[in-house]
Order: structure tokens, then C-alpha cells, then sequence
């Protein structure tokens, strides 16, 4: 599901529906239930300049760029059925606010191997009495709920738990996602003795103790992997930083494998732009030299691609206004700096991501494009 940023005042509801069964509907909201607190380590060169990921054909042996990949399920070795993004959008499910509750089953009857993920559903609206009626009834009848609803184009199945009068969401896996035992392939099963039962029972009480011990739950690896990180810290020893002024180039081809699984069934312009805003907001952390009047950034190159080449064709090019700040395009992107706009001057061309660098030399016609920085770039486009 989808992945929720927190602040210090604590989780924020990330989507809101209604929970609808036979003449019931209550409002609610939806919370994340776990956050990632994992400590990562990121790929750098040897001085500190972060690593990216290009996909690479073996074949051509050049990286391709976004529009030159697709899609493809493999029927046998090498052989790939192709699906485009149009059918993907074709599949995907009708879009709805609705937790359309299925059915209640009895609690025992869920095996938390089905248990992917948990959300707590808080009352949205006015909702708070008919919510507290419901969890209170189904917490005192022991009865969970088995429901399905749309999120960012895809269809989760839940189960919704009722515990001190709060309701929980468990995304679940489907059926073939659970081995079963057999799958393991376990020995047979043995009697043991009465001599082995004795001593596993006495192993174990010596261990036993009336709640679990909160301390058991703390990450002591990733404590360890901090500590060690703060030593080289205060020691200055192997500490690196990407050179000044230089940030991680965002060039096609590069690609976040996650952000191409999740891009597969989302197939809408808004979540694509919304990424893009994050990433070049990243990316401009890291750059130093940032320019007040820094023009749009280009989305990248996703589901909506074919929508964002006909907006480029069907807007004009803007030019510079009279207050010296750059004009945009309808589809947010910096026009290329035509004759009049050449005075515009590196440390404009600088201040735009290398994405819309590349834009702009592709409509020129620039060689070599493909596999310039950005600084190269830069002076092929002042040059041009």
C-alpha cells in the first residue's frame, strides 16, 4: 500500500473512504499502523557522490531511456507477452471511496499468515457513534470483517479487526501467496518420550515469563551500525561529501525500480507529478547554487508520457518576461532557450534539473546528448 511520511506530531490520514455494508455506511479514515525505522545504507563513489541506477541493454550495450522501455510477462524462457500502458489502465479497477465489507467471519478463521500489512481506521465525519457501535459489536461477537477497496489503482483485500473499540485494517495476502506445510516438505511427525517431553517442558518454563519483555523489540543491529556510524563522525575518519555544487544526475534511464513497479497500475498524471516534485526537491537539496526563478520541473517519463508529449505540442514556447523571469509551457516545463532567450546565461541552464537540460537538446538536435553531464550539457545549450 502506499508508503505515508510522518512529522513530530505524528501520522496523517493518507486516505479516507467510507466503510459500506447492506444499509451502513460510516466514514472513516486511514492510518498507518507500522512505520520503516530500517537503517539504510546508500551506494556513493569513493568521493561521496551518490550512485544512481540506469537500466542497461545487454544487447545494445547502451542505457535506454524511459520511453524506450516496456512492459512484458514472460510465458516461457525469453519469450515475453508485451502489455502497454493502455491496457494496464483498461484493467485497472473502477476508482471508489467505498470499503465495501463483503462479509464477517469468525476471528479464529483468520490465519495471520494472510496478514500483509496493518492500517488503523479512525472515525471521519461524524461517524464516531456508528463507528464505536460497530467495533464494539463485532468485538463482542468476535467477528472480523473481509472487505476490498481501491487505492491508487489497485484493489486490496482486508480484514477488519475490532480491538478496544478501535477497528484495524490487515491488508492480506491473496491464497497462492501462503505456502502451505506441505509445501515445506517437513519429516515425518514421531512421539517422543515421556523423558524428552519432561525436559523440553522444563527448557521452557526456565524461560518463561508472565508478559513479553519490551526491550526484545528493539532493533540492536541497527543500534550498533548508528553507534558506529557516529564514531566515524566524531573521528573524521572516512567521511566523504559529494564535490560542491555537483547533485546526483537525474538523467533518463535512470530509474527507482520501486517507482517502476508502482507506476505499472497507477497510469495517472497527478501521482507521476507528485513523485517528480519529491525527487527534484531532493535533487535540489543537494545542489548548492539554486536559483530564485528556477523554472518548472519535467516529470519523468511514466504512464502519462503520451499525455505529456501532446501537451508539448500543443503549447507554444514561452519567453522571458519583462521582469527577467522565465515563462512556462501549460504542461509546467521551461521552454529551450530560443535566439532572444540565449542571453539567459549558464547559471539560468543550471538552476534546471538535467532532465529538462536533456529536453531542450533533444529539440535541438544536440549529438552526443545522450551521454553528457550536466555541466556538459550546459555548455553545449549555451553553445547551440
Amino acid at each position: 500500500m502506499a508508503e505515508h511520511e510522518e512529522d513530530d506530531v505524528g501520522p496523517r490520514s493518507f486516505w479516507s473512504g467510507t466503510i459500506t455494508f447492506g444499509l451502513v455506511s460510516i466514514p472513516v479514515e486511514l492510518f498507518p499502523g507500522s512505520r520503516s525505522q530500517r537503517v539504510s545504507l546508500r551506494m556513493v563513489a569513493p568521493d561521496g557522490t551518490p550512485l544512481v541506477r540506469r537500466y542497461f541493454c545487454p544487447k545494445e550495450e547502451k542505457a535506454l531511456e524511459w520511453d524506450e522501455i516496456v512492459r512484458g510477462y514472460e510465458i516461457e524462457k525469453d519469450t515475453y507477452v508485451v502489455v502497454t500502458d493502455d491496457e494496464l489502465m483498461k484493467l485497472a479497477p473502477e476508482k471508489t471511496r467505498d470499503i465495501d465489507l463483503r462479509q464477517f467471519v469468525d476471528v479464529a478463521q483468520l490465519d495471520p499468515m494472510h496478514f500483509e500489512r496493518a492500517y488503523y481506521l479512525t472515525p471521519g465525519g461524524n461517524s464516531t457513534k456508528a463507528y464505536r457501535l460497530l467495533a464494539a459489536t463485532m468485538e463482542q461477537t468476535g467477528r472480523a470483517g473481509i472487505a476490498t477497496f481501491v487505492m491508487r489503482g489497485k484493489e486490496y483485500l482486508i480484514a477488519i479487526l475490532a480491538e478496544n473499540g478501535i477497528l484495524r485494517a490487515e491488508t492480506m495476502r491473496f491464497a497462492d501467496e501462503v505456502r502451505s506445510v506441505e509445501d515445506v516438505e517437513l519429516p515425518a511427525a514421531e512421539k517422543p518420550g515421556a523423558t524428552r517431553v519432561r525436559a523440553m517442558e522444563k527448557a521452557i518454563a526456565a524461560l518463561s515469563e508472565s508478559a513479553l519483555d519490551e526491550s526484545e523489540l528493539e532493533d540492536r543491529s541497527a543500534e550498533k551500525l548508528l553507534e558506529l556510524v557516529a564514531r566515524k563522525e566524531r573521528s573524521g575518519k572516512d567521511v566523504v561529501a559529494a564535490p560542491a555544487g555537483e547533485a546526483a544526475p537525474a538523467s533518463e534511464g535512470i530509474i527507482d525500480l520501486m517507482e517502476v513497479l508502482k507506476r505499472s497500475l497507477q497510469g495517472t498524471a497527478g501521482g507521476t507529478a507528485k513523485r517528480a516534485a519529491r525527487r527534484d526537491a531532493e535533487g535540489a537539496g543537494r545542489e548548492k547554487a539554486a536559483s530564485p526563478s528556477k523554472t518548472g520541473r519535467k516529470s519523468p517519463k511514466s504512464n502519462g508520457n503520451a499525455a505529456a508529449k501532446s501537451d508539448a505540442r500543443a503549447g507554444g514556447k514561452s519567453s522571458p518576461t519583462a521582469g527577467g523571469k522565465s515563462g512556462r509551457k501549460s504542461g509546467g516545463k521551461a521552454a529551450p532557450p530560443t535566439r532572444e532567450g540565449a542571453k539567459w546565461s549558464k547559471s539560468h541552464l543550471r538552476a534546471q534539473s538535467k532532465d529538462e537540460l536533456y529536453e531542450q537538446a533533444k529539440k535541438l538536435n544536440i549529438e552526443g546528448r545522450s551521454s553528457m553531464t550536466k555541466d556538459e550539457l550546459v555548455d553545449a545549450l549555451s553553445n547551440a
